[in-house]
């Protein structure tokens, strides 16, 4: 895939085929065990599908781990733990899974003298992966201008593949470094990269980024830096 198009932008969306591994955890144990082994594609979907679920409500902060141990587990200072990883920090899956692997660790030190806690019947974990398909979409801006009316027309797949998948697949994909190192935009590009996505929908997502645009446009226009 290359994003490259006379110094313009992209746009591409991408299709996810979801489907579950054959593996199941029925308590914490067998969670941590998970974890380790199964693809980094299923890290991703565990922790980033709900984004893409609720783009016309307020996403909820707990990925998939999170809310088993919160719930069937009824670990709940676990649960928020696992809660409260900084998705933001990473741009590597790898690295989302020790930190599961570190914190799942040391709360199973903590009570290895204890019971195995078992989840309901039926209410185990089942890990899941997906298969992601990439496609360029039709838009492609070569001015600052058009990348905001762009930004308007794309599908909230697009927006999530640019502003999430991105990060762990190619550099060249990301909104930020397009906006610095093509436009010369650093400060828009730096007020891009400040903005939490995990705490919005989408949509809410989409017309910030727009509003930052206009803002820049508007300031340029009364010869504003």
């Amino acid at each position: 895939m290359d994003n490259k198009t006379a110094n313009g932008f992209r746009f591409y969306t991408r299709q996810n085929l979801i489907f579950l591994l054959g593996r199941r955890a029925k308590n914490l144990s067998e969670l941590l065990a998970g974890i380790k082994a199964v693809p980094p594609m299923t890290i991703f979907q565990h922790t980033h599908h709900y984004l893409i679920q609720h783009e016309h409500i307020s996403p909820e902060p707990p990925n998939d781990f999170a809310y088993w141990i919160t719930h069937p587990l009824q670990d709940k200072l676990l649960g928020e733990k696992i809660a409260s990883i900084d998705l933001r920090r990473y741009s590597d899956l790898e690295k989302i899974r020790t930190e599961l692997i570190n914190i799942v660790t040391t709360a199973q030190e903590d009570i290895e003298r204890m019971p195995h806690h078992n989840s309901p019947s039926g209410e185990e974990f089942h890990f899941m992966s997906a298969r992601s398909f990439v496609f360029p979409t039709k838009y492609i801006a070569t001015t600052l201008q058009e990348f905001k009316e762009c930004l308007e027309k794309v599908s909230v797949y697009s927006i999530y593949f640019h502003v999430f998948e991105a990060r762990f697949h190619k550099k060249e994909f990301d909104f930020s470094l397009w906006l610095s190192k093509s436009l010369g935009e650093e400060k828009l590009a730096e007020e891009f990269s400040k903005l939490d996505p995990y705490t919005q929908t989408i949509e809410n997502l989409r017309k910030t980024l727009v509003k930052l645009i206009m803002n820049k446009l508007e300031g340029n226009k009364n010869g504003k830096a």
